[in-house]
């Protein structure tokens, strides 16, 4: 039995005991008595709540030795390619999805590509992944969305094929993992050519936060990004005034041109992911669409708030509110963050465990072998919804590996 969902078993019994021979003003001394320390605050009482209807109703992912089936993100494809299971995919569904995404055709084993690549390390970062598995793959059409926003929504006429990287629940486009698990992005001050390949960065974090434990951190919440979108700034404005609970700054982005743009205050330096393993709250908040930090964050081994459900990404439905990170609502009100915030600062233990759960996920199922094999699962299973004969396309060039050009 998970040990946290046992303590909370324990201490339901002794208060269910308590309250047979104690009166409600005397609870609290009663489980005093019994060892057991629990904070009286009907405030708190219902993220407690929360903790424990999550822990109960959590079933671990599990992934066969080989991770060949994917067994963890296997529902996530099932329902991304449902819409299409009774009708497959024509070649005219394929052509009038070609202006929404770059055009991708695997033939013979091989890789091609319309010339003209919007983002070419985007471009870059999917191929990396493309290429590996062309033993393995069918003759097929793609079209690949390399822009940060979903292109199908649902009231739409045109129903697609198109791959993303992120949608949400209005959206029919197919997740496929980001281009930034390998290469293009994000840029930034301190990696102005992208982030960096995801396998050499979980390395670094690792080491980082094994030489950081968790009561050494620094008890405080934490965030640093630009303004994408003024969902963030009531917790930059509870910085601002209650700077020993939150340090939240925003930063610069590509669009900046006054301190307008950073909530009438100057821009604040960019922070490492290294650096944000400092403190043990870290705040997420979607982007343009899926915020690409928050697979970062939990290496950390810090207590992750993500805020807004909305966004995803293909291995989000995996994550699991309450167990791996804290769940916030779109447009937390300071108080709010103010309440949760001290109600972990009283809970260290559980936020610890949390913490630890979140990063046990990460570092479990986000390999580079994971990201290969969703690539593999999902493209085999698109590949038998074609419903015509892929044929050659002269337009377009064939796309080479670093091997094949040695």
């Amino acid at each position: 039995m998970n040990n946290v969902l046992l303590i909370f078993l324990i201490i339901t019994l002794i208060q269910a005991k308590c309250e047979t021979q104690c009166d409600n003003t005397e609870q609290s001394a009663c489980l005093k008595d019994k060892g057991i320390e629990v904070k009286q605050n009907a405030k708190f009482d219902k993220y407690t709540r929360s903790i424990q209807k999550a822990l109960a109703n959590y079933k671990p992912c599990t992934t066969d030795a080989n991770d060949v089936n994917c067994t963890c993100y296997a529902s996530g494809i099932k329902r991304d390619l449902a819409p299409y299971k009774s009708t497959g995919f024509t070649r005219k569904m394929i052509e009038d999805a070609g202006k929404y995404g770059t055009r991708y055709k695997i033939y013979g084993n091989q890789l091609y590509r319309e010339d003209n690549c919007m983002f070419p390390a985007r471009c870059q970062g999917i191929e990396h992944f493309l290429l590996q598995l062309l033993p393995e793959l069918r003759n097929m059409d793609l079209v690949i969305n390399t822009r940060d926003y979903p292109q199908l929504h649902t009231s739409w006429q045109h129903k697609g094929p198109v791959f993303s990287f992120s949608k949400t629940t209005e959206y029919l486009d197919i997740m496929y993992p980001a281009w930034t698990f390998w290469a293009g992005g994000p840029a930034t001050k301190l990696h102005p050519t992208g982030i960096g390949r995801w396998d050499l960065m979980r390395e670094k974090l690792e080491k980082v936060s094994k030489a950081i434990p968790w009561l050494e951190k620094e008890e405080i919440g934490f965030f640093r990004g630009s303004r994408t979108s003024d969902e963030r700034d009531s917790l930059i404005l509870l910085s601002r005034r209650n700077p020993q609970l939150v340090e939240a700054q925003y930063t610069k982005n590509q669009a900046w041109k006054s301190p307008k743009d950073t909530l009438d205050a100057p821009p604040a330096n960019e922070v490492s992911f290294e650096d944000h393993c400092k403190y043990k709250y870290l705040f997420n908040f979607r982007g343009v669409a899926a915020s690409f930090r928050l697979k970062h964050l939990f290496l950390c081994e810090s207590l992750v708030f993500h805020v807004g459900d909305e966004w995803q990404e293909f291995f989000y439905h995996q994550l699991k509110p309450w167990v791996h990170y804290v769940p916030l609502h779109s447009y937390p009100s300071q108080q709010e963050y103010e309440d949760i915030l001290n109600y972990f600062k009283s809970h260290d233990q559980l936020a610890q465990q949390i913490a630890q759960r979140g990063h046990q996920f990460i570092v479990q199922h986000l390999r580079m072998q994971d990201i290969k094999c969703y690539w593999r699962k999902l493209l085999k299973r698109y590949g038998k919804l074609m419903k015509y004969e892929v044929k050659p396309d002269e337009t377009m060039k064939r796309i080479r590996s670093s091997r094949d050009e040695l």
